[in-house]
């Protein structure tokens, strides 16, 4: 039985908490390296998915309970689906077994709600109310769920740390055509929050409540909101019941007696089956959030904030390479960022000068805080030396972490939450003597990454579209990989943003690229147990000055906006058309000249030194 359940756990979370595109085979590698015999590993597109599993596994009339806050509506509705074959069923369980059996578990931080000044946010929140009740009109809907966090944040102008590496607030959000609620711990709202959400018309709402108002919105008139009360009461109470309580299944419990004209917008995707159950059925528009798109369509101010950034990041990440460099040529023998050569060991090297992928990244930290504005990491630093750079989704733990060797690819992946924006960069470089395989795996993912970052396409392009041009460089040696190419980046939000993506999924096809969007151009290559290699930068979506304009459609073009030198050493130069070799001279003039006043001397000739023109 424990065997049963670990398979049914891992292939849950595998399937159901990891964006299908974010989760490379790589991650199954760690997987087996950190699973115990008590688990069973169930792989993405080799075992069944878990409403499959589940489906054929249990006996034909089984009951399957759930924690209903804990899926999504589209999870569910699958789900469904899949035991509906089987005569099985979904039922709501009263409580959530985990939380019952958390034994010692720590009480909920209290962190504080902070505001995101215009300066920063570039739009008021009368603003993005008034363009949202547009939608709201346009679609026939009365009212709004939202339980997205960063979605929540975004649209009342707030942040908050109760989700590391990304400023959430726990929060739900409900507006309608003449009210707007956030429903939260009222004991993280300050005076001054509470005064910058109700003067823009916000009723904050405790936690807790969101059930019951939901409820209730789902039974009023139009013209009310969910405070309304009186005879609504009894409604509001026959709609709060179980499914326990009205001795029927999940898939009945939301049947009304009086139909609205007059529909209810929730998410599919993100709006908690919990929510769903308490709305009418025929009454519910199931259909992505208007903020979705609105986010990313950055404003002026956003663009602005994320392009400034990003070069105050860059500066940080070239003073840790700086030091990087001169730690490991000074302890360990390496020849360095910019000479090729076998390193000298030194094997009596003080173990407080050990530098491990979990010290490096902790210094990198360090830089990034030094810059205006920071307020924290935005996910996890990769910091990875040989064979771990091959497991894309690598994490290393101080107790088990490599110790860096000059003779390896290193690859580091991270980024940062600034108050003005957030990013996110990788680079791949080697501190002794790379292999020429290296070289020419390393050059071929740079060909992609230049060839996806220069495309100019028409108005109504994919990202699936664009993900060939990342690929053929490795593609025309038979090499590959098993991630999307770019996903979007939110400002002082996510670091990563939908609804657009770079990849070759078929399921983004329908979200084409827009100006003023973000995306990231991130190709890489890995070889299990050797190494990895990826580059990483973001990019902003533009319109392009093309000659010609074929069909009126017009056209659009990718800015870089993140700053940082890729490692000329690592490169066969024989490999690069002069374009390529062009727009690498290019781009590293201007790392010279946009970082330079963020830097001191010794960093600027170091910079310099990096960053001179080749193939000339």
């Amino acid at each position: 039985m424990t065997e049963t359940l670990s398979a049914l756990r891992v292939n849950m979370y595998l399937n159901e908490t990891c964006a299908a595109d974010s989760f490379p085979a790589s991650v199954e590698v760690l997987a087996e390296q950190e699973l115990s015999d008590q688990w069973k590993l169930m792989r993405l597109g080799e075992d069944p998915p878990v409403d499959i599993w589940m489906a054929d596994n249990l006996p034909k009339d089984a009951s399957i309970g759930v924690d209903t806050w804990c899926i999504s509506i589209d999870t569910a509705q699958r789900w469904e689906r899949a035991f509906s074959g089987k005569q099985q069923k979904l039922v709501e369980t009263t409580k959530n077994l985990v939380d019952e059996v958390w034994i010692n578990r720590p009480p909920a931080e209290i962190n504080a709600v902070t505001i995101q000044p215009l300066k920063f946010a570039g739009r008021s929140v009368g603003d993005k109310l008034k363009d949202l009740r547009k939608k709201l009109v346009q679609e026939q809907a009365r009212g709004i769920i939202f339980t997205a966090l960063d979605e929540v944040a975004w649209l009342y102008n707030i942040r908050g740390s109760d989700v590391a590496y990304s400023p959430v607030v726990h929060a739900y959000a409900i507006v309608t055509s003449n009210s707007a609620f956030i429903y939260v711990d009222k004991q993280k709202v300050s005076a001054e929050v509470k005064s910058h959400l109700e003067e823009n018309g916000i009723e904050i709402k405790d936690y807790t409540a969101v059930s019951s108002d939901v409820a209730l919105l789902a039974y009023n008139k139009p013209a009310a909101g969910p405070t309304a009360n009186g005879a609504l009461a009894e409604v509001t109470k026959e709609a709060g019941k179980t499914s326990s309580e009205t001795n029927s299944s999940i898939n009945s419990n939301h049947q009304a007696e009086e139909k609205s004209n007059d529909l209810i917008w929730a998410d599919p995707g993100s709006c908690c089956y919990a929510l769903y159950l308490k709305l009418n059925a025929d009454t519910v528009l199931l259909q992505q959030s208007p903020l979705a798109l609105a986010k990313a369509l950055k404003n002026p101010v956003e663009l602005e904030g994320l392009r400034n950034s990003h070069i105050r990041d860059g500066a940080a990440v070239v003073q840790y390479l700086v030091w990087l460099d001169k730690q490991l040529q000074d302890n360990y023998g390496a020849s360095g960022y910019f000479l090729e050569g076998n390193a000298v060991k030194k094997e009596n090297h003080l173990q407080s000068l050990k530098l491990t992928e979990v010290t490096a990244s902790d210094k990198l930290e360090g830089f990034r805080a030094s810059k205006e504005h920071f307020r924290g990491l935005s996910f996890p630093t990769i910091s990875s030396v040989g064979a771990n750079a091959a497991i894309i989704h690598y994490k290393p733990q101080a107790e088990t972490c490599a110790e860096l060797d000059p003779d390896k690819i290193y690859l580091f992946d991270s980024g940062a939450q600034y108050l003005d924006g957030t990013t996110d960069i990788t680079r791949t470089v080697h501190f002794g003597k790379p292999s020429a395989h290296e070289k020419a795996c390393y050059t071929a993912v740079l060909k992609g990454h230049i060839a996806l970052g220069n495309a100019t396409f028409p108005n109504g392009t994919t990202g699936y579209s664009l993900d060939i041009l990342a690929r053929i460089p490795l593609w025309k040696y038979g090499l590959d990989y098993r991630h999307g190419t770019g996903h979007g980046v939110g400002s002082f939000l996510n670091v990563h943003e939908g609804p657009h993506l770079i990849s070759f999924r078929p399921q983004v096809r329908s979200v084409p690229l827009q100006s003023s969007m973000t995306v990231t151009d991130e190709p890489g290559y890995y070889e299990d147990g050797n190494f990895g290699i990826r580059l990483e930068n973001v990019l902003v979506v533009n319109e392009a000055d093309t000659k010609f304009n074929f069909g009126d459609k017009g056209y659009l073009s990718l800015e870089h906006i993140t700053w940082a030198p890729y490692q000329t050493k690592l490169i066969d130069l024989n490999l690069l058309l002069p374009d390529e070799i062009n727009w690498l001279n290019s781009y590293h003039k201007t790392c010279r000249d946009i970082l330079a006043p963020y830097l001191d001397e010794a960093e600027n000739a170091w910079l310099k030194k990096a960053t001179e023109p080749i193939g000339v």
